[in-house]
């Protein structure tokens, strides 16, 4: 790879992944409002979707390890198309959350199997840098789902926002096979690939970082909008409001870029970490709009410093098995906002945002502690001398 930017067709599809896993977040009154059921209940488009998205990446890092990661990219986006237009005809809210629940499934490949073809194929010394590039195609796709669906689901339908990504993915498969295989270690069977990583140290510590990043940040996160609608702001203004959660992703991941040869790994973690508990602390004080677009910007600047470190981190703890190792930690992060989205539900419904906000900030201190300090332990224990 003669350049350390991922090529432009991942980008899209990590984009279109983005797009589709955060479309829901701003429309789940109008979900609940339209298929007639609580909130809480509807939550479960969201939720159903993140678990199913953890659930299958070990199954994707396993079959890419062996059959490569193009094959599997195109074969789950091809998936996704297909479940995306069930999600926009379901009849009920039984047959959305199983939609939903197929489309993390097949969508859960992309993002991990994306950062796996940069591992295979970027030196390590640039990799966060081309990492970031990725993150900041996330960025967007989160921005247009938080922003653009929102005002869909309100001036069109809800439904159309969960077709156009499909529509989307069919294109980005097409193209995806245009794409060179990577060389990649020769794989074993299952449970020695399994073995391989799941008593590697590191990793596991890793995967529980990630665990407890993926409910603070992207669970809780996912109630900014409904927190607004509930002090009576316009959906579709509640959705452009939280969509300053992609700009500020977007905006923090070219800083990282700049900063990445210049400070460690465990200041940038200390970084996102502090960025991640003022934002919540903010809208724990004080839910407006003004509020909400500051929270969104500096859980932007959380996401990019802390996320890409742990990101870069993944990528190198057991290298032959990347695809497999990345798959688990894309899985823990997913595991880790569907549990917080799920546990979370009946506050919101209550209208227990301040709690809510406030139990997030509270926890990002001591993740983002010790997250710093394994991280700086694991550099002095693996670095040459």
């Amino acid at each position: 790879m003669s350049s350390t930017r991922p090529p432009l067709v991942l980008s899209a599809a990590t984009l279109i992944s983005n797009f589709d896993r955060f479309s829901a977040a701003p429309m789940l009154v109008l979900i609940a409002f339209g298929m007639q059921v609580p909130l809480a209940s509807a939550v479960g488009a969201a939720s159903g979707y993140f678990l199913a998205y953890g659930l299958m990446q070990p199954v994707w890092g396993m079959l890419s390890d062996r059959f490569g990661r193009i094959v599997v990219m195109r074969g789950t986006l091809l998936g996704a198309a297909v479940a995306g237009i069930a999600s926009a005809l379901a009849p009920n809210l039984v047959a959305l959350v199983i939609a939903r629940a197929i489309a993390g499934g097949c969508m859960g490949a992309i993002v991990p199997s994306s950062l796996t073809y940069v591992g295979d194929t970027v030196s390590p010394e640039l990799r966060q840098g081309a990492l970031s590039d990725l993150m900041a195609a996330s960025a967007l796709g989160t921005a247009m789902a938080t922003a653009v669906g929102g005002v869909l689901a309100s001036f069109l339908d809800w439904r159309v926002v969960f077709a156009i990504p499909a529509v989307c993915a069919v294109l980005c498969a097409a193209l995806i096979g245009r794409l060179p295989e990577p060389e990649r270690a020769q794989v074993g069977g299952v449970r020695k690939h399994l073995t391989t990583v799941l008593t590697n140290r590191w990793a596991l510590l890793v995967f529980g970082l990630v665990f407890v990043e993926g409910a603070v940040l992207l669970g809780i996160l996912t109630f900014l909008p409904s927190a607004l609608v509930h002090r009576g702001v316009d959906v579709a203004v509640a959705g452009l409001a939280a969509a300053t959660y992609g700009i500020g992703v977007w905006v923090f991941s070219r800083v990282v870029k700049a900063l990445g040869r210049r400070l460690a790994v465990w200041q940038l973690i200390a970084i996102g970490g502090s960025s991640m508990a003022a934002g919540y602390l903010v809208v724990a004080l004080r839910t407006d709009i003004a509020a909400v677009v500051v929270t969104a910007l500096l859980l932007g600047g959380g996401w990019s410093f802390m996320h890409s470190s742990l990101q870069t981190w993944a990528t190198s703890v057991v290298p032959e098995a990347r695809g497999l190792a990345m798959a688990l930690f894309a899985s823990a992060l997913f595991l880790g906002s569907a549990t917080a989205a799920a546990a979370a539900g009946p506050f919101a419904e209550n209208g227990s945002y301040a709690l809510l906000f406030g139990t997030a900030a509270t926890v990002a201190v001591p993740l983002l502690i010790t997250a710093a300090a394994c991280h700086r332990h694991y550099r002095s224990r693996t670095s040459p001398a």
